[in-house]
């Protein structure tokens, strides 16, 4: 019975103890606001004897005052959080070590090859240099090919011009007439 007696005091006298220190807390976070309040107006953060004498009292009563004793303006907060993302990005945008770079020798050798057999494509130059003893991927092979220029495709009025016996114009579409009703008109012509 005395021993569930004591625990029940103890747990009573932690509550009340919690229950002192969020008390604690509020008050020093509404001091803080105050003197945030005071450094707006002059510009410049100025304690006085008697905020001294609040945190003196605070640190006497509640042990945990130190977590709270904390004065920033919000310009500074704001240069925290733009350095953080400045050291964020800084870091993402590093320069990250991946894949080692093909030899100039083996590019101008794809780029020899592609060049002096245009009707190659990738994987062929790919099988071939696997034969060589170059191992390398298709798309990296394909990635070093010479590209071969195509002969220029015909113009929009040169098409025109060569098929404008064989074309065929249609056009379908609704007119309204007087008593509402409607006429679907589908015409076409042969040029």
């Amino acid at each position: 019975m005395f021993v569930l007696l004591a625990s029940l005091l103890l747990f009573l006298r932690g509550c009340l103890q919690t229950r002192a220190a969020l008390h604690a807390e509020n008050l020093a976070l509404r001091h803080q606001l105050l003197v945030l309040q005071r450094v707006h107006q002059n510009r410049r953060l100025r304690l006085r004897s008697c905020d001294r004498l609040v945190w003196v009292w605070l640190s006497r009563v509640w042990s945990n005052w130190r977590s709270a004793l904390r004065i920033v303006k919000p310009e500074t907060v704001i240069a925290w959080h733009r350095q953080g993302f400045r050291l964020y990005w800084k870091w993402k945008s590093r320069v990250r070590h991946g894949r080692p770079s093909v030899p100039t020798e083996v590019q101008t050798l794809i780029q020899t090859m592609s060049s002096a057999n245009p009707r190659w494509g990738a994987p062929r130059i790919h099988g071939e240099l696997q034969k060589l003893g170059i191992h390398l991927a298709q798309a990296t092979v394909a990635k070093y090919m010479v590209r071969h220029r195509k002969p220029p495709s015909q113009t929009w009025r040169t098409f025109l011009e060569n098929h404008a016996k064989e074309l065929v114009s249609t056009d379908f579409f609704v007119v309204p007439t007087a008593t509402f009703r409607l006429l679907f008109v589908f015409s076409g012509s042969v040029s």
